[in-house]
């Protein structure tokens, strides 16, 4: 496979997993409204962002990609998890 193709599905991928970290918005909004969810997904999305984050961007070629979907899933994770434990 051709490295634009493989470029492509990379910059698919991170669209696709923004698009599953925005699923955090609603919860977000069920937090601030009294209807906390579990923290355990929230908690492990921002661990496992933590782990890939850095292994994107100290490649030696860094994987943009990757780098803004973590950044996203970071984002949105700590939101959530912030709004389970403090509505």
């Amino acid at each position: 496979m051709n490295q634009k193709t493989v470029g492509m599905i990379g910059w698919i991928a991170t669209t696709t997993a923004i698009l599953t970290y925005f699923s955090y918005v609603d919860q977000i909004r069920l937090n601030l409204s009294g209807h906390p969810g579990s923290l355990l997904i929230p908690a492990f999305t921002v661990l496992n962002c933590c782990v890939w984050l850095p292994y994107a961007f100290f490649l030696e070629k860094k994987n943009w990609p990757l780098i803004i979907s973590c950044m996203v899933g970071l984002s949105l994770g700590l939101i959530s998890a912030i709004t389970i434990i403090h509505p």
